[in-house]
């Protein structure tokens, strides 16, 4: 009688599935809102398998934003900057985009990269210190983008790119604020298009 083999040993837990869970738990409560056995509760792990799979708490948080980064709600800003032909219509499509994302109900409110590092202690300033970093270079994408816009005409030559991709960035920053506080996706909609109202004369 020959013996069957044995089959490797076979996984505990669906790592997508787990990481779905992490992602939304920090988004909806923040880095320091959230402990190990909440996320092992939600994860449907236990803890020897999350620093198993995932390292600690900072390695699965740094991956929780690596993925939400390249998901459509989280991409969405990146993807206008690629697509769209003109500046302007980089950024109108970006803010008017993040207007109906971040209140929408599928997923908790606002922008993950933008709240989850609120109220951080000093023991964990490497978790905002990460997500700053990674805003700014945000920001510096922004500035590229209308440099180049600049180059080509599409903005006067007294346009100061730097200053304009901050007063975007902050709108972003605004608008998923207020979709946490409750805003809708019209009340965004009616900020939005008053935002773009201050896009320098010139081409559109």
């Amino acid at each position: 009688m020959t013996e069957t083999p044995k089959r490797g040993r076979p996984r505990t837990f669906d790592r997508a599935a787990a990481l779905t869970a992490a992602t939304r738990l920090f988004w909806e409560r923040g880095y320091e809102g959230v402990s190990i056995g909440e996320l092992t509760e939600a994860m449907g792990i236990r803890s020897g398998s999350l620093y198993a799979a995932f390292g600690d708490k900072k390695s699965l948080f740094k991956e929780v934003v690596d993925a939400y980064g390249r998901s459509p709600v989280g991409a969405f800003a990146g993807v206008a900057l690629q697509e769209e032909s003109t500046a302007y219509g980089a950024f109108a499509r970006i803010l008017r985009e993040a207007a109906t994302i971040y209140p929408d109900p599928a997923h908790p409110a606002g922008c993950l990269a933008i709240s989850a590092a609120t109220n951080v202690t000093p023991q964990d300033a490497e978790v905002r210190a990460f997500l700053r970093d990674l805003r700014n270079k945000n920001v510096d994408g922004f500035e590229a983008r209308l440099r180049e816009a600049q180059r080509a005409g599409e903005l006067p030559a007294e346009t100061e790119p730097r200053a304009l991709a901050d007063y975007f960035a902050t709108v972003l920053q605004g608008l998923s604020q207020r979709a946490q506080d409750g805003a809708s996706a019209a009340q965004l909609t009616a900020a939005v298009e008053l935002a773009l109202a201050a896009w320098p004369a010139a081409q559109r």
